[in-house]
């Protein structure tokens, strides 16, 4: 979903902006409590009640910023309510509206089990302590005077982790039990009031600090800010803004292929069913909710982890950053996996930060191709099987291999469901939480048709070689690829 800058993503992207200036010139400890006045000098509001309202929702947003909760209380969750701008909305997910006749069939109140339905003077009414949302009233109603209200935030959420406070308050609660960090969350709420912590704070610290700071670029970097927007383009830019080097996260990509295909391999022969590992909100899916199919998710580390493992072992001292489209990267990096991503930012964050430098991204050839196409491939749903086919191609194995490939949350929950009842009939398993892979990840940069046609033309101009080559070329085919 893309929102109008103008409106939503308006507020967030300033505040990421402002903060990271700030953090560049060394003010920010200075300047922290003064940046919502100049935000929102007043006397008049700009999208809500009033400006002290909305010099809280600042206030909340630089606390994201800077990797804290937005209130005093932090459960550790990436993805947070902002509660200073949550505006409320219905606690009833049913609501009886002015279509409402009265009529004396009285459809609602029989289909209502739990009596949670009266006929007032002018129409009917919904008694919200009474009633369990199952929404026969709204079926049953001939004149569909009854409409069903359900929280945005609550509809996007595929895993039911998403409630309303039992406080009265009407504000939105994460269950970060439940929560998979997927982000779909953050952009379908209308007033954004769901946000993820940020590390852009610590990261150009660190670079203030002279700590040699790497970017690894996700695959799904191709095509999302131009066709002529290269790996050298970031290479280029990141070095002006702080940067020590930026890597290709495609490389990472064919290493996973590489050892998720002798995983596979190995699997087949001891005819064992298993999953990808690569997209953090599946794992998370398969650990909260299908917690009887850890075993079946790959050993094999992620992309970000394999290519933050093959800088560290270059260079020891190195702080790796992973960017890309995808929130639950900032959960993974968190996680604590052995040698992996220190931080992660999207897209929105890496383009505050070179706002902040007044760096912008220019085009330029490509001159030190890191990864294949199998590898720049991978953000893409069915990318990843592919290159672990072709993996498996290259390692010699000519049988015959059925991969379920999963593009996005509903159908791995059911492929997963079918596992768990031992009911999956193909060898292997894709999870892709997202859509159309990473390439529609909740934190893409642009419109997906536009980023997939800027995309082919990109990738049009990649070198071709394949996936065993390139590790030996890169020094990368020696790197520890099993999960801490």
């Amino acid at each position: 979903m893309i929102t109008n800058d103008a409106t939503l993503l308006k507020v967030k992207h300033e505040v990421l902006y402002e903060v990271a200036k700030l953090a560049y010139e060394g003010r920010l400890d200075d300047e922290r409590d003064n940046l919502p006045y100049k935000m929102v000098p007043g006397p008049q509001p700009f999208f809500r009640c009033c400006i002290y309202r909305e010099r809280e929702v600042i206030r909340q947003r630089i606390r994201l910023a800077e990797g804290k909760a937005p209130g005093t209380e932090d459960d550790g969750n990436v993805v947070q309510i902002i509660n200073s701008a949550c505006e409320g909305c219905p606690i009833s997910r049913y609501v009886v509206t002015d279509n409402c006749q009265k009529c004396m069939g009285r459809a609602c109140q029989q289909a209502c089990r739990f009596g949670a339905i009266s006929m007032g003077r002018d129409k009917s009414y919904i008694d919200p302590s009474k009633c369990k949302e199952c929404g026969q009233c709204a079926k049953a109603c001939p004149y569909n005077a009854i409409a069903d209200l359900m929280r945005p935030c609550i509809k996007s959420c595929p895993v039911g982790a998403i409630s309303v406070a039992e406080n009265g308050t009407g504000i939105a609660v994460i269950d970060k039990d439940k929560c998979i960090d997927c982000g779909s969350c953050i952009h379908k709420c209308p007033f954004g009031a769901i946000g993820s912590k940020s590390y852009i704070v610590d990261i150009i610290n660190d670079m203030r600090a002279g700590k040699k700071v790497f970017a690894m670029f996700a695959p799904a970097t191709y095509g999302q800010f131009g066709a002529d927007i290269t790996m050298a383009s970031w290479r280029t830019a990141m070095k002006k803004i702080g940067f020590y080097d930026a890597v290709d996260v495609g490389l990472g990509a064919d290493m996973t292929a590489m050892a998720e295909a002798k995983e596979w391999m190995e699997a087949k022969a001891e005819g064992r069913k298993k999953t990808t590992s690569c997209c953090p909100a599946f794992k998370l899916l398969v650990e909260k909710h299908f917690p009887e199919l850890a075993d079946r998710v790959s050993e094999t580390v992620s992309p970000m982890c394999a290519v933050s493992r093959y800088i560290k072992e270059n260079y020891e001292d190195a702080v790796t950053v992973f960017i890309g489209p995808c929130i639950g990267k900032k959960a993974e990096s968190a996680a604590g996996e052995k040698e992996s991503a220190d931080y992660a930012l999207t897209y929105g964050e890496i383009r505050a930060m070179l706002r902040a430098k007044d760096v912008k991204l220019e085009p330029e050839a490509e001159d030190n191709d890191q990864s294949t196409l199998f590898g720049k491939k991978f953000a893409n749903a069915g990318g990843v099987t592919a290159a672990v086919l072709e993996s498996m191609k290259e390692l010699g194995c000519e049988d015959e291999v059925k991969v379920c490939k999963c593009d996005g949350i509903e159908e791995c929950k059911k492929a997963l469901t079918l596992m768990k009842f031992n009911r999956f009939q193909d060898d292997f398993m894709e999870g892709m939480a997202c859509e159309g892979g990473c390439v529609g990840g909740p934190s893409r940069h642009r419109d997906p048709n536009m980023a997939m046609r800027d995309r082919k033309t990109a990738l049009d101009n990649s070198t071709d070689i394949n996936i065993t080559e390139n590790l030996e070329k890169q020094g990368a085919d020696k790197i520890d690829m099993v999960r801490d």
